[in-house]
């Protein structure tokens, strides 16, 4: 075999690969992030939240929207101060800036990303599909509580100000009649 046949079939099957690993990025970030711990989102609480502590956390807010997306989209309220075990309400707004109506998904975070197993939300926008005629501006609350348990892992006790991220994109299918 030629050096530029072996150069040919090494440059395949690094292309292979590439696009192999593509195929295979999300459910192995997925697993990474189980195994390692590293980007808890919050969970959905399936019971409300139990004992309230006196003590309290900084809650930050952070919104943004990818390149292609025509919305603003930001919090009011850019922080809020919240003890421990206490159900909370946030509200972001949401504004098409385009003359099309647009569907949009909302992905979220929590940094630190230890603390995101102890962020449990009650209601939220995120990975629902959220429908904007031209023009169309709205509220959307995010309802969560902080589990005191933070307070006491001591992997997370030392955290004082937990950041939630939410990131608004298209939705797939995008038509002129809304999503398909």
């Amino acid at each position: 075999m030629t050096s530029k046949a072996r150069t040919v079939w090494a440059t395949v099957a690094i292309l292979a690969a590439m696009v192999s690993l593509v195929g295979v990025s999300v459910p192995l970030y997925s697993l990474f992030c189980r195994v390692t711990g590293i980007g808890i989102t919050p969970t959905v609480a399936d019971h409300g939240p139990g004992e309230i502590s006196q003590q309290t956390m900084v809650v930050r807010f952070d919104a943004s929207v990818m390149k292609d997306m025509p919305w603003r989209f930001k919090p009011p309220q850019t922080q809020i101060t919240v003890r421990l075990g206490e159900p909370n309400l946030a509200v972001f707004t949401a504004e098409n800036l385009s003359a099309e109506a647009v569907t949009g998904t909302a992905t979220f975070n929590v940094m630190p990303a230890k603390a995101g197993a102890y962020v449990n939300k009650i209601q939220c926008f995120c990975f629902s599909e959220q429908h904007l005629e031209a023009g169309q501006k709205v509220d959307m609350p995010v309802s969560f509580f902080i589990d005191p348990a933070i307070a006491s892992d001591p992997d997370t006790s030392e955290v004082r100000t937990i950041t939630l991220s939410y990131t608004f994109f298209k939705a797939r299918n995008q038509t002129s009649e809304g999503p398909s």
